[in-house]
């Protein structure tokens, strides 16, 4: 599991690989990914979206932005945690996620949570620091 606190907003993410919606002989490795967000500070926040940095294991990286995550812009109150599962697609056997969150406040002001940066391996693949 990965762990990350930024302005009190804890995120967790562990990948699973999925060995039966991957085609090695392809080239078609995925993986998914579960994340919990649990709000440590004293206010509500809502997600209003995500970006992700996906570096596969040749070192090329392919960025991701957009609303929400799932369809959702959930609010997340104190104490309150939301978690969600999603799935990503790679060439080659291992890579390695990053990103963030930007969160907003009650009164408006916006906030940029850290996603901490996971690896994804195959059982069968050595680990590598991609």
């Amino acid at each position: 599991m990965y762990r990350a606190v930024t302005h009190r907003i804890e995120v967790t993410v562990e990948p699973h690989f999925l060995p039966e919606q991957s085609e090695p002989e392809v080239g078609r490795y995925f993986w998914a990914y579960t994340v919990e967000i649990r709000n440590l500070s004293l206010e509500p926040v809502q997600l209003r979206s995500r970006y992700w940095r996906i570096t596969d294991g040749q070192g090329r990286v392919q960025e991701v932005r957009g609303a929400g995550v799932v369809g959702e812009e959930p609010v997340i109150r104190p104490g309150e945690m939301f978690h969600y599962t999603s799935g990503c697609p790679l060439s080659t056997p291992s890579g390695i996620m990053v990103g963030s969150y930007l969160m907003q406040k009650a009164d408006g002001e916006t906030l940029e949570v850290e996603i901490p940066a996971f690896s994804l391996d195959t059982p069968q693949a050595s680990r590598n620091l991609n």
